[in-house]
């Protein structure tokens, strides 16, 4: 507290706590930093100023830090930690071996030393662009990890790695991280596993000028991430465009019968010409499917008639094949007859079975000689 005696002698008494620091400024020059304690100070016509720091905000920020670092380095270096990075360096800087703060390339961060203690590690990025999972693990914890990029990657999949847009690593299934320091870190994921493509709808001219819509179906898998993404923008679009391709010039040579003829077969040329130009970027294409053959509204017409009339001509075969048969068969019954007097009498019998299992009475003239020897007669007694 100040005096009556301290106002005679032009000074002040200020008093800082433990849980700060102050900078003493007397007449607009820069005298020096002040501890905990009280401090009688110099205050001629009111010219003291007292800038009050509180180490709950650890790091230093005063428009007097330059002055502080030219004219009194000694007492900067006292009550200062000071931290720099250069051009692709991170900065770990710890308070009781916890990380407290990451600093980014060509930086500078001035500290309150008794708000530490402080330590720090500096990592050159162009050297280290990984980093380790230990370090990402407690960079995640304490919530500071902007100055990283994560690259997640799931099981039959890899990520190609572009640093400032330059393929650098494939990064196998798991969950990756790289400093960004300044630079552009992107990544692009590769599905290793079997996929199926499906080119739908498209239009083919025939041979004989038919215009038919056709289904293709196609498997396929990257067996070289590097070359799929890198020779081609995107290789599932140009496996698209070139089953539309060779399928369009290989039916477009045929007649609308001998497509018809061999739906759901795939030209062996067309197909190896097809696996020989996705192999070349990376691409290995297994199954190839013509799965459907759409023809016109009025063209299914035509051969709906044209089918109709051939199973009826089909038809047609058969049954007289069928009437020959039976015709056949009769004359073949007639000549055993004829030439065996004893298979008559017997289908002659068989006839009368039949006949006398419909009716209620039945008279056999010339009795038992007549139906032994002679033709049998008959006469139904309720009509007589």
């Amino acid at each position: 507290m100040t005096t009556f005696l301290d106002k005679i002698r032009g000074r002040t008494r200020v008093v800082i706590s433990e849980t700060e620091r102050a900078l003493h400024i007397c007449k607009g020059e820069l005298r020096g930093i002040l501890g905990p304690g009280e401090h009688s100070l110099e205050n001629g016509r009111g010219t003291l100023v007292v800038e009050r720091h509180a180490l709950t905000t650890p790091t230093f920020r005063s428009a007097y830090e330059k002055a502080l670092f030219d004219k009194l380095p000694e007492v900067a270096e006292e009550h200062l930690t000071v931290v720099r990075t250069g051009p692709g360096e991170i900065a770990i800087v710890e308070r009781d071996t916890r990380i407290a703060m990451v600093i980014g390339p060509d930086q500078r961060l001035v500290l309150w030393t008794a708000a530490g203690p402080w330590t720090s590690t500096l990592i050159d990025t162009e050297a280290e662009p990984a980093v380790p999972r230990k370090l990402m693990r407690r960079l995640g914890e304490a919530r500071l990890t902007d100055q990283v990029v994560t690259a997640p990657v799931t099981e039959g999949s890899v990520a190609l790695l572009f640093i400032d847009g330059v393929l650098t690593k494939v990064l196998e299934a798991g969950v990756h991280a790289f400093w960004k320091a300044g630079r552009t870190v992107t990544q692009k994921v590769i599905d290793l596993k079997r996929q199926a493509l499906d080119v739908t709808g498209q239009e083919v001219l025939t041979l004989d000028r038919v215009t038919i819509r056709i289904n293709l179906s196609a498997e396929y898998r990257v067996v070289d991430p590097v070359k799929a993404a890198t020779e081609v923008k995107d290789f599932a679009d140009t496996l698209y465009r070139a089953l539309q391709v060779v399928f369009r010039k290989q039916l477009g040579a045929l007649k609308l019968d001998q497509i018809l003829e061999r739906k759901g077969e795939v030209n062996a040329e067309a197909a190896e010409k097809i696996r020989t130009d996705m192999a070349a970027i990376g691409v290995e294409v297994s199954d190839i499917i013509l799965k459907d053959v759409i023809l016109p509204g009025e063209m299914r017409e035509i051969l709906n008639k044209v089918v109709t009339a051939e199973k009826e001509a089909e038809a047609n075969v058969i049954r007289r094949r069928e009437e020959t048969n039976a015709t056949r068969s009769l004359l073949n019954t007639a000549r055993v007859m004829a030439e065996n007097p004893v298979m008559l009498r017997l289908k002659e019998l068989e006839a009368l079975e039949t006949i006398a299992g419909k009716v209620d009475q039945l008279t056999v003239h010339n009795g038992t000689g007549g139906l032994m020897n002679d033709l049998v007669r008959l006469r139904d007694d309720s009509a007589a």
